[in-house]
């Protein structure tokens, strides 16, 4: 066959390129389910409703699961627009927030069940008997 009578492969299709300044429709979505997820977790957390906790808390780690995978995509592709960076950056900082919010919650928690609940109750008796008195003294204390 003549290399001059072939015929050029086809070309392949390509993706959209990210551009500075106007981000892709799915990108703001991305965000947008992402805010609205995280001000949901916020407004359950300042209620104390668990099942609303985790409700909002789950669908938070699907939102973040969604757009990490498309602003990965986008990175590949040409990066992400200044708006959403700043965006993502400020979400990034609820998240943060609301985790430490929820460490120190889990932290009063504890303290309060230890008050209430001792995890050990002292012991009278040690592997050489009774604490109270020292071990080859023969004396009781009083």
């Amino acid at each position: 066959m003549n290399p001059q009578t072939r015929s050029p492969a086809p070309a392949l299709p390509r993706r959209p390129a990210v551009v500075a300044g106007t981000p892709p429709a799915d990108l703001e979505g991305l965000v947008e389910r992402l805010e609205e997820s995280l001000a949901a977790l916020g407004q359950s957390l300042r209620l104390q409703d668990p099942e609303a906790i985790e409700g909002h808390a789950q669908r938070l780690h699907q939102a973040l699961e969604r757009a990490l995978q498309g602003f990965q995509t986008a990175a590949r592709q040409g990066g992400l627009p200044a708006p959403l960076r700043h965006r993502l950056m400020r979400a990034s900082g609820q998240v943060a927030a609301q985790r430490e919010s929820m460490v120190r919650a889990t932290v009063a928690l504890d303290r309060a069940m230890d008050a209430l609940m001792p995890r050990e109750a002292p012991s009278l008796y040690g592997a050489r008997g009774w604490n109270g008195a020292s071990a080859g003294s023969g004396q009781l204390l009083g």
